[in-house]
């Protein structure tokens, strides 16, 4: 009779479990086929009115119009976008906080930094990538004329380590490494804090060369100050049209390029993260969209969840690689 009864409070009890397990189950399963129901909160791991930011803005205008919900951003800048980014990995995976990430978060960051304060792969579902960033490769020097990486290369080995260039940021830092190694050209870097002391200085004759974004350089390039020697996507970019990239001009495959994206906590439900990233896409697809983009200097294009799952797993390896082997750190 004990027995009996003992099996019965047992069944009872697993019941009881199993009804909890199931209805802690169901509110994210109910509240998938309303979302969103409330305003989106994306996190930018940048100070407001910097590029990722500007970018997210934009973005965010139009998701809130297709989704019919306001998109909230939220900046959280501070340590190399460490600190927002590691905010989202551990907000709720609701569909309410997703984040802004970058090159930096999801591909450089662990490399640099001995606790970041998150994982980029273990943390986070892609939603969707949002657009690419190439770098260019730009001169005063009169004798290297545009398109010139061919000319670069002959002076670098002509003379090791004599000629010097800019580098404002760590992506720059990355580009210059894997330049020097894949084209075999010793030059020498200098490493500046931002943009605007690289281009003063190399505007002021005091470098010859610097490695920036599309964004920084276009402007003098546009006013004749500046020459681009190349682009470092693998194809060219109509945002600087005539411009041909590093690959096509003596370093097969070349490519190192910035680039945002959406992400999401581990374990936001698929349904939420397959949804925001087709309006997402639809997004990218128009055209005042697009146009509005490439003047700010991004190249749109879109990759699904899985897609950009993929995409960060190769770039980790290839941004690890290089900033392991040219021993590149943050000051």
């Amino acid at each position: 009779m004990k027995t009996s009864r003992f099996f019965a409070s047992r069944r009872l009890a697993l019941g009881s479990m199993a009804s909890l397990l199931l209805g802690a189950w169901a509110v994210p399963v109910a509240a998938q086929s309303t979302w969103p129901d409330r305003p989106i909160k994306v996190v930018v791991p940048y100070a407001a009115g910097q590029g990722a930011d500007v970018l997210m803005r934009l973005l965010g205008n139009e998701l809130s119009k297709s989704l019919n919900q306001s998109i909230v951003i939220e900046n959280r800048a501070g340590a190399g976008a460490n600190i927002g980014t590691a905010y989202v990995a551990k907000s709720a995976p609701d569909g309410y906080t997703f984040l802004l990430g970058t090159n930096a978060t999801h591909a450089a960051n662990e490399f640099l930094y001995p606790n970041p304060g998150f994982s980029p792969t273990a943390d986070f579902d892609g939603v969707a990538m949002i657009g690419l960033l190439p770098m260019v490769i730009s001169t005063t020097a009169a004798d290297l004329p545009t398109n010139g990486i061919g000319e670069l290369i002959a002076r670098a080995r002509a003379k090791p380590n004599s000629l010097n260039v800019g580098l404002p940021s760590t992506t720059a830092s990355v580009v210059f490494a894997q330049f020097v190694a894949s084209a075999q050209a010793p030059l020498f870097g200098v490493k500046y804090k931002a943009s605007a002391q690289s281009m003063t200085d190399v505007l002021g004759g005091q470098i010859p060369l610097v490695i920036d974004t599309v964004t920084a350089t276009r402007p003098q390039l546009a006013g004749g100050k500046l020459r681009a020697l190349g682009i470092t996507s693998l194809k060219s970019s109509e945002m600087l049209p005539g411009v041909k990239p590093v690959a096509e001009q003596g370093v097969p495959n070349f490519e190192i390029v910035a680039w945002d994206a959406l992400f999401a906590p581990r374990g936001t439900p698929p349904e939420i993260v397959n949804k925001l990233s087709e309006h997402v896409q639809r997004a990218l697809q128009q055209p005042e969209m697009r146009r509005k983009l490439l003047e700010s200097g991004v190249e749109p294009l879109y990759m699904s969840g899985s897609q950009l799952d993929h995409f960060v797993k190769d770039e980790r390896q290839k941004w690890g690689a290089i900033i392991k082997a040219s021993d590149i750190r943050v000051e």
